[in-house]
């Protein structure tokens, strides 16, 4: 199986974006995640740490947190950002990979939840990874699946040149082997890798010109797109001077009074089997 390829990169500006994301979306996962207290969790792909945080105050002292996450920046970053508020020790992080989980023999269907968000859609066969969350959760334990379906986008008025623009960043993560497209999968991942689907919805993930989150929505699409630049250009899916201009159009609909944008991110979750 190849190696999986992370489109956005992880210098300090994304990094920046991703926590804005995470606080934009973290309360809304939260709520669907119905904590009650003294859960063992894993959260594959823990990224920044935000949420893994969050799970871990919400499950308490007498729960459990493990976060798995790939890169070193991301790791060393997540663990800077749990020091600045003295939370370093409230869970635990790991180094590796969503096709090869570093767990402990013991530790193997042990957990009660186990979670991932915005991992599928950056890797090349994302039933491995389902699958390997399916080992890791005890029997009834919950399977919890987060991701995108980057179909899903609207906005409104459309900027020129911007449909062709997200296109091409569609197609981008189809040149690298990944699948833009996997929130809609998220249900048959489930299935195919034995645990027993029980719930499919999404998260809303929009606003409009003046809501006070909407300067945050509107520039993290931007940032999203911009990350993705050097997999869009080089590779010829949109050229420069077509990159730039719908770039552009799209920084001068933000500032208009009726801009508006419609996301969400598909959740599904199912159970482990007995």
């Amino acid at each position: 199986m190849s190696e999986s390829l992370y489109i956005h990169g992880t210098a300090p500006d994304e990094q920046q974006r991703l926590s804005l994301l995470n606080t934009l979306l973290n309360d809304a996962a939260l709520q669907r995640l119905s904590l009650r207290g003294g859960e063992k969790i894993l959260d594959v792909g823990s990224g920044l740490g935000q949420l893994t945080r969050a799970m871990a105050r919400a499950a308490g002292p007498s729960g459990r947190v493990v976060g798995i996450e790939r890169s070193l920046e991301q790791l060393r970053e997540s663990k800077r950002l749990a020091g600045l508020v003295g939370e370093e020790d409230l869970f635990e992080l790991r180094q590796g990979n969503a096709t090869a989980l570093p767990l402990r023999r013991e530790e193997w269907a042990s957990f009660d939840i186990v979670h991932t968000r915005f991992v599928l859609e950056h890797v090349n066969d994302p039933l491995t990874v389902v699958r390997m969350m399916v080992e890791a959760a005890r029997p009834g334990g919950r399977i919890i699946l987060q991701d995108d379906d980057h179909d899903v986008l609207r906005i409104f008025p459309e900027p020129s040149g911007f449909y062709g623009l997200w296109q091409a960043y569609i197609r981008s993560y189809e040149k690298l082997g990944n699948d833009p497209y996997v929130g809609r999968r998220l249900v048959s991942l489930l299935h195919q890798s034995g645990a027993l689907p029980m719930l499919n919805e999404w998260l809303f993930f929009g606003s409009c010109a003046g809501h006070p989150h909407f300067p945050v929505y509107a520039s993290n699409l931007r940032g999203v797109i911009e990350s993705a630049k050097d997999a869009i250009v080089p590779t010829g899916l949109l050229d420069q001077g077509r990159f730039e201009a719908a770039m552009k159009a799209l920084q001068e609909w933000e500032q208009k009074a009726d801009a508006s944008l419609w996301y969400a991110v598909c959740w599904a979750e199912g159970t482990k089997r007995s």
